[in-house]
């Protein structure tokens, strides 16, 4: 007779990323039950999610695999052996791509030049380059219809928007023809289209026998899930089935850091023109595909713009060529801060007066930089720190860091932090060199709903104490602050 039980987590002690992450940690999953974790912390989300797949340190208790152990049976009937880990997918918030020569050495601007798109392979050739060894019910042709990715098969991998990507995460692990199916935060990034069929993607996956457990915030459930669980701060677990879930109210929140700190290190001074951005019929083209067409849009200082748009729009593209990373800028029609790209600017000219956040920016630095070299290189316009910064520099770092509660992490190599403090690193990365234009590309992805709450109410905070210009792109209209009042929306 088949047991119910599927694995099952006992009075486990675990390691995440050097830190820890549970002290006594228990979980029973059964056959037909379909998770949503939710939870203070992102690090004790993904910290669960890695567990479940065995990339964690369980110093002690005990992690059993019943699913497996009975599949594994069934197969060495038939003379075949695979690993627990064959009958598992997973899509976490890091997901790496791989050149042509199967290395993984992009760089930032490199999305944005039509030459080094012919460097990477196109989204068919990764899908198949993906496919399980194993049999199932899933092909190329079924996934990418589910997750509506047949209109970019030809396109380069690199060429892809975050949502774009995330959909592609997900065809491939489909491919692997999984048992379960674990995703952290799968819904970040899509926009709202996209959010909206995500419960007939799960509703499909449960249909030919799929188990899922994805983390999530309370409100976005989908309602194929029958069960939840919450993981406190402190890394313990509780669960409930849907219908017994007692919905926790959200308590108030203050904003946690040393505010007269933080507005003495803003900028205080209107250093700059009336207009900041002026584009005039802006488009942008790689071969015969068209990103932007007749793009007319004027930023005056002071103003707070939210620019949205689809998955796939344009949005990265056109921020591209504000911020100095796009190659076909000198061929259009738009000036920034009253100079006319092209007319003999440098590009640290450029530079000196934007910041810049955006997530995926987190995927660029060399792995031997720390969090302090990160937060430095903000006032180099680098993707890391390669000279030595002077004293008053790395005095001001300091200051930051102790804003935003960070000195525990400074040391540490930035690509093996916690989701939730690579987010106020790299907005602390920008701020530090007192912009005039910050641009925040969907700075608070990924971040449980406690802090994005208090990124919210901070970056609020910030806007009412300084004369900062803003554009904001988040597919969440309550991660914006009020104060983020005029839109700009791409077709």
């Amino acid at each position: 007779m088949d047991t119910p039980l599927l694995l099952k987590i006992e009075q486990a002690k675990v390691n995440y990323l050097g830190k820890f992450a549970f002290d006594s940690l228990n979980f029973s999953w059964e056959k037909g039950q379909h998770w949503a974790i939710l939870g203070e912390s992102s690090f004790h989300l993904s910290a669960f999610i890695e567990t479940l797949l065995g990339t964690t340190a369980v110093i002690q208790g005990k992690l059993t695999r019943p699913f497996a152990e009975e599949y594994h049976k069934a197969q060495q009937a038939l003379g075949a052996v695979h690993s627990y880990r064959d009958l598992i997918a997973s899509v976490s918030q890091h997901y790496p791509i791989r050149n042509k020569a199967n290395q993984q050495n992009f760089y930032y601007q490199q999305r944005f030049n039509s030459l080094d798109l012919q460097e990477t392979v196109s989204v068919l050739e990764y899908l198949k380059a993906h496919l399980g060894a194993q049999d199932g019910p899933w092909d190329i042709e079924q996934v990418t219809s589910l997750l509506r990715l047949e209109h970019l098969l030809s396109s380069s991998i690199l060429e892809l928007s975050n949502g774009e990507t995330r959909r592609l995460a997900l065809a491939l692990g489909l491919l692997r023809q999984p048992r379960l199916f674990l995703m952290d935060q799968p819904l970040t990034g899509l926009d709202v289209e996209s959010r909206a069929t995500f419960g007939d993607f799960l509703a499909e996956l449960i249909s030919k026998g799929v188990h899922v457990l994805l983390t999530t915030s309370s409100g976005e459930i989908p309602k194929q899930l029958t069960h939840i669980a919450r993981i406190e701060g402190e890394g313990t677990l509780s669960s409930w089935s849907r219908t017994t879930y007692p919905h926790f109210p959200q308590a108030p929140l203050t904003i946690p850091w040393n505010l007269a700190q933080l507005q003495a290190l803003l900028p205080q001074e209107k250093t700059f023109p009336e207009t900041l951005v002026e584009l005039n019929a802006v488009c942008i083209s790689y071969g015969s595909k068209t990103i932007l067409k007749d793009i007319t849009w004027k930023i005056r200082a002071g103003e707070r713009w939210r620019l949205s748009g689809k998955n796939g729009s344009g949005k990265s593209t056109l921020i591209s060529l504000l911020i100095g990373e796009n190659p076909q800028a000198y061929s259009q029609d738009f000036s920034l801060f009253g100079r006319k790209r092209g007319s003999g600017e440098s590009i640290w000219e450029l530079k000196k007066p934007i910041g810049f956040v955006a997530p995926e920016l987190s995927r660029f630095f060399p792995r031997n930089q720390t969090l302090l070299k990160v937060i430095l290189s903000g006032l180099m316009d680098t993707m890391g720190l390669f000279k030595k910064p002077t004293a008053a520099q790395e005095s001001l770092a300091m200051e930051w860091i102790r804003v935003f509660r960070l000195e525990a992490y400074q040391g540490d190599y930035f690509h093996q932090l916690p989701l939730e403090v690579k987010r106020w690193a790299l907005l602390t990365r920008a701020l530090i060199k007192k912009p005039s234009l910050l641009i925040l590309d969907e700075a608070s992805q990924g971040l449980d709903e406690k802090q994005r709450i208090v990124f919210r109410d901070t970056l609020q905070w910030i806007l009412e104490h300084c004369e900062l210009t803003v554009i904001y792109v988040s597919h969440y209209e309550e991660d914006l602050p009020p104060a983020v009042n005029k839109l700009f929306e791409l077709p």
